[in-house]
């Protein structure tokens, strides 16, 4: 395993090493350079065996709590923003790529109150911590985002649709396929 500071990622990775599926980690220390500019590397490669697909995968971490812990004020819990730098370079990737290779949004959410948006059996246990997996294809995010700060480049999606989009992150890693069902729960 890849040393991590970052401990969604490094959920993210238990959990695929958990699970035995083959996964390519992508040093970060170094933005690559293509036509001139910087992109944002991705995390990781996903190749899940028997899948038709193989996933190129950005890691957004985020807290998952109907409190905010540091101000205690009422929050969303379904913060799912990224950012324009983000959603740039991941298209770069995609070109580059290209087919099997389908880029991919991987929210690890921290559970950090009795709220989570998977049912308990679903959640991740990983280092005295619970969290949550959900992914959503990267061409289903962009088609729905929407710019949230121009100053800050950000943007996301309405909670919404987000729920009708994103799965759980092991329908991403089977042989099946990505399921169309039910959107998440609440």
């Amino acid at each position: 395993m890849t040393r991590r500071h970052n401990h969604y990622e490094a959920a993210f990775e238990a959990y695929l090493r958990e699970h035995e599926v083959p996964y390519v980690a992508v040093d970060e220390a170094k933005r690559a350079r293509m036509g001139g500019r910087s992109l944002k590397n991705l995390d990781f490669i996903v190749s899940p065996v028997g899948g038709r697909e193989r996933w190129l995968v950005d890691v957004k971490g985020r807290r998952f709590g109907s409190t905010n812990t540091t101000s205690g004020r009422r929050g969303q819990a379904w913060k799912n923003w990224s950012t324009r730098d983000d959603i740039e370079s991941m298209a770069h990737w995609q070109r580059l790529f290209g087919p099997p290779f389908t880029p991919l949004l991987a929210f690890v959410y921290l559970v950090v109150d009795d709220v989570a948006p998977l049912p308990a059996d679903q959640l991740f246990p990983f280092r005295k911590r619970l969290y949550a997996l959900v992914g959503i294809r990267f061409d289903h995010y962009v088609s729905g985002a929407r710019i949230i700060s121009p100053k800050w480049g950000t943007c996301a999606m309405p909670v919404e649709h987000f729920r009708e989009l994103a799965r759980p992150l092991a329908s991403f890693l089977t042989s099946a396929g990505t399921p169309r069902s039910a959107a998440l729960p609440a």
